[in-house]
């Protein structure tokens, strides 16, 4: 399964979800952020190829549907509601995403 997380920057948040969810249970993982100066800047191709979309704020999906509104519609796209208050790696961001994610995939223990 492709599973692409999307925040704002793509530096903290969906960049520590790729990297304890990559290689998982042999998923495919890719992230991206929204914004102009993110680090990896997200494209309709993110979209085109992931299974499944999360993003980490209401306010990503709001710039997906504005941005791609074709390549979206039929995509899972599942808001975590995790909040830009987290480095990358932060052990407690690293327990959310693993409880909020788990909701809908196999996560690691």
């Amino acid at each position: 399964m492709k599973l692409l997380f999307i925040c704002s920057r793509n530096k903290w948040r969906s960049l520590t979800a790729q990297e304890i969810f990559h290689g998982y249970n042999n998923y495919d993982v890719r992230s991206a952020g929204t914004e102009d100066q993110a680090r990896i800047k997200v494209t309709e191709g993110h979209i085109g190829w992931a299974d499944m979309i999360f993003v980490m704020e209401k306010k990503h999906l709001r710039r997906l549907k504005d941005k791609f509104p074709n390549a979206i519609k039929s995509k899972s796209i599942q808001i975590l509601d995790i909040p830009d208050d987290y480095q990358f790696m932060d052990e407690e961001l690293i327990e959310i995403l693993k409880s909020r994610v788990s909701e809908y995939i196999d996560v690691p223990e």
